[in-house]
């Protein structure tokens, strides 16, 4: 069984930045695509960005391109999520996912889910 652990979130203003850091428990997710969803209150969970095993490839939900980065280290087991230019809308827990491919990750097609990471932007 793969775990996923989100860490980085918090309480920030409007305009600022946080970078997520999720961790697997396993090497074996290093040969994997990895992603992330978020979910704001009453709203359904939604594609954020992902990355190819290889970190060669990205994929990102267009309310993020430009402000997002994802990225990975696999010699850590880790995947990144930099956020800049935050904005209330971005509001939500924040999964870390591991998947396929960074298009089946995008249509959620998900093999392993993280417990999430609350981010929060006032405005």
């Amino acid at each position: 069984q793969v775990q996923l652990v989100e860490s980085g979130g918090g309480l920030v203003q409007a305009g600022s930045s946080l970078r997520l850091s999720c961790v697997a428990s396993r090497r074996t997710v290093s040969s994997s695509a990895m992603g992330w969803w978020r979910q704001a209150p009453g709203k359904e969970r939604q594609f954020v960005a992902a990355i190819s095993d290889s970190g060669g490839s990205t994929y990102y939900a267009d309310s993020v391109k430009g402000r997002f980065t994802i990225s990975r280290d696999n010699a850590k087991n880790t995947v990144y999520l930099q956020m800049n230019s935050l904005d209330p809308e971005d509001t939500a827990v924040y999964y870390c996912t591991a998947g396929t491919g960074v298009r089946a990750i995008g249509g959620g097609d998900i093999g392993y889910w993280g417990q999430g990471t609350q981010v929060t932007v006032s405005s």
